[in-house]
This record gives C-alpha cells, sequence and structure tokens, in this order.
C-alpha cells in the first residue's frame, strides 16, 4: 500500500535529522506518526529512511573511509589502519546484543511512556557528563577499551528514545574525547552497524517493492542526514551538548503530558 508522500518526507526528514543529532530517531519515528495518527508506513519505507542515513554518512565520511581501507595495503599508514581496528572492535557488542533483543526492540520497547522516560533519562545524564568531563583526548587517542566501552553503549539504543548517538556520544565525553571527536567516531562506528542492518532488511525492501513513498523516504532522509552531520559537527566545535540534552527533556515532558491527557 502506498504511504501518501507528504508524510513520507516528513518522516524521512524526521530519520535524517534524528538519527545523527543526539536526541533519539525511533524515539521521533514513534513519536510523530502516534501525535498525528499515522497508519504504519511499513518495513520495507523504514528499511530505505536508514539507508538513506547511510547515504549521508558514506558521502561526508569517504574520504576517511577511504584512507582506513587503503591503510590495510599500507604498511607504514598504522593510524588509519589502527582507527579501522578500533571501529571494528566497538561494533561488535553493539551489532551482539542488537540481534538479542531485536524482537523486543521492535514490540515491548515502544510504547510511548517509555519512550519518553529514555529521552529523558539519556538527557540529563548526556548534559551532567558533557558538563563536568574536560576535552583532553582525540580520536587518535582512543584505546581499544575505550571503543568497546563505546561499542557496548551503543547497545542501550535497542530502547527507542535512548538514541544510538546520544548513547555513544554521551559514553565518548564520559572517556574525555573531545566533543567534535566524539560525534566523529560515533558516526564513523554508525556505518558498519546502519550498513548491516540495511543489507539484513534489504530482502524485505526488495520483495515490497519500491514504489514513490520509498524513492521519497531514501532522498529525504540522506539530504537531511547530510544536513545534520554538517551542522553537528560544526555545533560542537564551540559550544556544548547542552541544547540536545534539554531538549530530550522538554520533548519527554511534552510525551507525557499528552500520553495521559489522551487517557
Amino acid at each position: 500500500m502506498m504511504f501518501p508522500k507528504i508524510e513520507a518526507m516528513v518522516l524521512g526528514a524526521v530519520q535524517g535529522l534524528t538519527e545523527f543529532l543526539p536526541v533519539s530517531s525511533s524515539a521521533h519515528l514513534i513519536i510523530v506518526p502516534w501525535l498525528f495518527n499515522w497508519t504504519d508506513p511499513g518495513l520495507a519505507f523504514d528499511v530505505a529512511l536508514h539507508l538513506g542515513t547511510l547515504l549521508a554518512l558514506l558521502v561526508y565520511y569517504r574520504r576517511e573511509w577511504i584512507a582506513m581501507g587503503m591503510s590495510l595495503f599500507r604498511k607504514d599508514d598504522r593510524d588509519n589502519r589502527r582507527l579501522l581496528m578500533l571501529l571494528v572492535a566497538a561494533s561488535i557488542p553493539g551489532a551482539i546484543i542488537g540481534l538479542a533483543f531485536e524482537k523486543q526492540a521492535e514490540t515491548v520497547f515502544r510504547s510511548p511512556l517509555l519512550v519518553a522516560i529514555a529521552l529523558a533519562s539519556l538527557g540529563v545524564v548526556l548534559w551532567v557528563s558533557d558538563r563536568v568531563a574536560p576535552q583532553k583526548r582525540t580520536i587518535r587517542e582512543i584505546t581499544f577499551l575505550d571503543a568497546i566501552l563505546i561499542g557496548l553503549s551503543q547497545a542501550f539504543a535497542i530502547v527507542p528514545g535512548v538514541s544510538r548517538s546520544g548513547a555513544t556520544i554521551t559514553m565518548a565525553r564520559i572517556l574525555r574525547l573531545e566533543r567534535q571527536d566524539a560525534a566523529n567516531f560515533s558516526f564513523l562506528m554508525a556505518t558498519p552497524i546502519i550498513a548491516g542492518a540495511g543489507l539484513k532488511e534489504a530482502p524485505h525492501l526488495i520483495h515490497m517493492g519500491l514504489t514513490s513513498d520509498v524513492y521519497i523516504g531514501f532522498a529525504v532522509a540522506a539530504a537531511f542526514g547530510l544536513l545534520a552531520i554538517v551542522a553537528l559537527i560544526r555545533f560542537v566545535r564551540a559550544r556544548t551538548y547542552a541544547p540536545f540534552a534539554w531538549y530530550r527533556v522538554v520533548l519527554a515532558a511534552f510525551v507525557i503530558a499528552i500520553f495521559y491527557a489522551r487517557g
């Protein structure tokens, strides 16, 4: 069944923006249809949105991924080869836990009230960690233990409202990474995770057909995802993550108010 084009555009923009800003894309993709009583767009559309954000990542970090790939054939390029190994180590914990709790993420964890609690909780943790932790380390100073800890934090994103980027950026800041490099490592680490999830669900996309709303969602998610990456990296060069932390708390309060108002 065709999903209305305006709704496809809205959800594509929501996915693109919130996948990379530490405010939880899964929460927004639950909250927006819930607020407007929209029908479920289906798995094929959801896969298309994630592939759109994957394209945004590949476009923005194309030089980094090419350099890491080439480092496998250059003995003297230890920095990029080490970064690639760190990303592999960081991706494993989240992938394992994500597969183990996939069904719960699609059913048990989708209550708007639970989403609101997760939004507010991580918002407070993000604000405290970003305010307290000094900016002493760069992406080149990440250890394998740091990478595993950041990867484990990604597993909490199985609960909508936590946010993959929110959890990993928060852990990176706890580990005293600079704000900009906390985001860079988070986004680089998201690339194989999103790619793996997209490839796993790609057969559903092909089986259900590539309708116009799927193309629209993919294109809008890619465009807004790229915009979000650029904007966040520039923003945190001189500012803190506080606005995103407080946005999460305000949104959580709004969702709770609507939830109880509807009975």
